[in-house]
């Protein structure tokens, strides 16, 4: 499989592979490690001020053989798709919930990688179609990827995997806190009058307030964020690729 030049926001997100964890023994060292690094306070350009915003998901191909990425790169003012990316690789650990991101990270990576060949510069924020902080060893998918990217990241999961909340009002912005063993781990948020809520919580650089703010600028119309309905779009090959082929990204043919 191609391996397209990485731009120096990448380089962190590469080495690891290398060496990526194959037993959930060593899964969870990393995790737990991983947590320490993890910052669940606003470090990023604040949300008024975020230009672009990705959206990242995974599917899966040939009986799970095969994970799918997609990445989508869209405005955060119009929400509108600015460029896409797809990378398929050999899926590199068995499902085993609570350890979703050790199945997910590589493909994405090389996904972002592939979007750098017409976005050099990162995302000011990517959105993560799973868990971060609410997870039980606090290192969900998006405080993986946040923390090898150094970037800020969120999860917005669209069922709860841990904690408990109180009754949810029905309206589109309600929210309540999800706590689990007497610590906050994320926000239980209606995006849409009368329809299921989505789990949110911090990946990586942005508090819990950041987040439930950008997820409701991000959900306009939806249940789930443009960039969750993009990226999952592509990633599970809903609809034709003839609607996105125009932003996919790719080497040029001068690379």
């Amino acid at each position: 499989m191609d391996s397209p030049p990485l731009e120096i926001w990448l380089e962190p997100a590469i080495a690891p592979l290398d060496s990526w964890a194959t037993t959930t023994a060593e899964a969870k060292e990393i995790q737990e490690a991983g947590r320490d690094q993890v910052i669940t306070q606003d470090q990023f350009c604040g949300v008024d001020d975020i230009k672009t915003i990705a959206g990242v998901d995974v599917g899966f191909e040939d009986k799970g053989a095969i994970a799918r990425a997609a990445v989508a790169l869209l405005d955060f003012q119009s929400l509108e798709p600015l460029g896409v990316a797809i990378a398929r690789v050999p899926t590199p650990f068995p499902y085993i919930p609570g350890f979703l991101s050790f199945r997910e990270i590589p493909a994405i990576v090389r996904a972002l990688a592939k979007l750098t060949h017409q976005f050099p510069e990162p995302p000011d924020v990517i959105i993560c179609d799973g868990q971060g902080y609410a997870h039980p060893r606090r290192f969900g998918l998006a405080c993986h990827l946040g923390v090898l990217l150094d970037r800020p990241t969120l999860g917005a999961a669209k069922s709860r995997f841990i904690g408990e909340h109180v009754p949810l009002g029905e309206k589109k912005g309600d929210r309540e806190w999800l706590g689990d063993r007497g610590e906050t781990i994320g926000v239980v948020l209606r995006t849409r009058d009368d329809v299921r809520p989505l789990y949110i919580s911090s990946g990586h650089r942005i508090g819990l307030e950041s987040a439930v703010d950008i997820v409701l600028r991000c959900t306009p119309k939806y249940r789930l964020p443009e960039t969750t309905r993009w990226a999952d779009k592509i990633a599970s090959q809903r609809g034709s690729d003839e609607s996105y082929a125009h932003l996919i990204c790719e080497p040029s043919s001068s690379t």
